[in-house]
């Protein structure tokens, strides 16, 4: 079932992980799709080489999120080459860990801007194609760190907190336009990022999470397509955790 057929989708961070898993489970499901990424050439290649099988046009930009004029000009861009926007998802994130009394000037506005004002910025763009629509779809992807905190993570679990509020508040603006707005909140899931954080992976998991189990960006991006697809039709303003019952 094409859920998403005739629907055109943006999607930051679309190169890897969840971004990626997401990129591919829409256009499976007849999306039309253009993703951004900062750095990953080769990886962006072989996203976009998967996608073209699906037969949907398919488009890849690159972006430093955290510019809000670079922003401007790629939305601009994906708008002139696919005509519209029905999808909004703000995926891009990054990390810069460390204790609060330690976290650089640099590390927590770069992890601000990219993590939260990029949203911002994403969102201000789509709405102005999707609101004389009056239509369109906004998933912004936060994390559990952003609802419980996390030693080491101020500044990341700040930016998407303030992802959950921005989430609410858009939903509470837009609504009465026909345009929805929610938060997917994912624990850990394995992907290049959590690898990186080099956890005792069996210990972790048997103490924290219920499952027993990591999550994968499948599963995100599964839920994601719930949010984006008419299943979700009276759903705006959540925010949907997809942890395996994670706790710390």
């Amino acid at each position: 079932m094409e859920l998403l057929k005739n629907k055109t989708v943006f999607i930051t961070g679309g190169s890897r992980g969840i971004g990626a898993a997401i990129a591919k489970t829409f256009a499976a499901k007849g999306a039309s799709v253009g993703f951004s990424y900062r750095s990953s050439h080769e990886a962006a290649a072989e996203v976009l080489n998967d996608l073209k099988q699906f037969g949907q046009p398919c488009a890849s930009y690159v972006c430093h999120v955290s510019d809000p004029d670079q922003v401007q000009q790629t939305m601009e861009a994906f708008l002139q080459q696919f005509g519209r926007i029905d999808i909004l998802v703000n995926n891009a994130g990054i990390v810069r860990d460390n204790l609060i009394c330690d976290i650089s000037l640099t590390d927590w506005q770069e992890v601000l801007n990219t993590n939260l004002s990029a949203a911002h910025w994403h969102i201000q763009c789509a709405l102005r194609n999707m609101i004389p629509n009056r239509s369109g779809n906004i998933i912004n992807i936060s994390s559990v760190v952003g609802v419980q905190g996390n030693v080491g993570q101020a500044n990341y679990a700040a930016s998407k907190a303030g992802l959950i509020a921005l989430t609410k508040t858009v939903a509470r603006e837009v609504g009465r336009r026909n345009i929805r707005c929610n938060t997917i909140v994912p624990g850990i899931i394995d992907t290049e990022m959590s690898r990186s954080a080099h956890l005792d992976t069996e210990g972790y998991v048997k103490r924290n999470i219920a499952l027993r189990r990591l999550g994968t960006a499948e599963e995100v991006a599964d839920v994601a397509l719930f949010l984006a697809s008419d299943l979700s039709r009276y759903v705006t303003g959540q925010e949907i955790q997809v942890c395996g019952g994670f706790t710390y």
